[in-house]
């Protein structure tokens, strides 16, 4: 997947957003939440000119062949509205929502990317990604990552019938991390491991800003003396976003 803006519009800018987790840690308050994110869409489309969803959108997501879990439909209401707009949506996927395939290419004409990109928006560089599996560490998750992108895995799964492959899925979901921490999560300092994988990619190659989800804490720091880590936080405790305007990256809260 190719992503690239070579020279923003005047007053317009880049949204970047993650770890919505929809679906947790219960109906009415994920259905409160999802409601907060299209107000939030409705405030962005007003000067985007792209918007970035970096994962863990859901905190369950498996398409079958024919079925989807059910819900969320006022997301994708608003989402199917911006891109018939003309606005560029861009999804990339995170551990929580890995198994996307072809439902929001075709029903929303939002591509699917699956592994963190280095992209030029504006005159600056980035490197954007969910960020689970990357830097040092979580070798469990590596390898059950390699095994929930088994495409024998993922056949074998949709075997099952949606009612119990589904309802198993949200029964695991009650148990996910973003169900049960706090609000403050313990901040790592230099050794928070996406800052530990952006320093070793910065030292391959220059990017301004390195944009991840997946830690669940809005954090922003310095990568070396010229680029900057942004962590995009989450939205069941947080409600924060990114937003670029072309000249500099931001970390905000939506109040709305």
């Amino acid at each position: 997947m190719t992503f690239r803006i070579d020279e923003l519009a005047p007053g317009k800018k880049v949204y970047f957003a993650s770890d919505f987790h929809l679906g947790v840690p219960d109906a009415e308050s994920s259905l409160a939440r999802e409601k907060k994110i299209v107000r939030w869409l409705e405030m962005a489309q007003q000067d985007a000119a792209a918007i970035l969803l970096l994962g863990d959108i859901f905190d369950f997501w498996f398409e079958y062949k024919h079925a989807i879990p059910k819900g969320y439909i006022r997301l994708q209401g608003k989402l199917a509205e911006l891109t018939d707009a003309g606005l560029p949506v861009l999804f990339f996927t995170g551990n929580h929502d890995m198994w996307m395939f072809d439902y929001f290419p075709q029903e929303l004409n939002i591509p699917i990317i699956r592994e963190p990109i280095s992209t030029k928006i504006g005159p600056k560089t980035f490197y954007i990604g969910h960020g689970d599996g990357l830097g040092p560490g979580d070798h469990t998750y590596k390898v059950l990552k390699k095994v929930f992108d088994n495409r024998l895995c993922q056949w074998l799964f949709a075997r099952i019938h949606p009612n119990t492959g589904i309802g198993i899925a949200n029964m695991w979901s009650r148990k996910s991390r973003i169900s049960n921490v706090k609000k403050d999560e313990e901040f790592f300092g230099e050794r928070e491991w996406l800052v530990q994988y952006s320093q070793e990619v910065e030292q391959q190659q220059h990017h301004d800003y390195y944009i991840f989800g997946h830690r669940h804490l809005p954090l922003e720091m310095p990568i070396g003396e010229k680029a900057q880590y942004v962590n995009l936080g989450e939205w069941v405790n947080f409600c924060t976003y990114g937003v670029y305007d072309g000249e500099k990256m931001e970390l905000k809260t939506f109040e709305g």
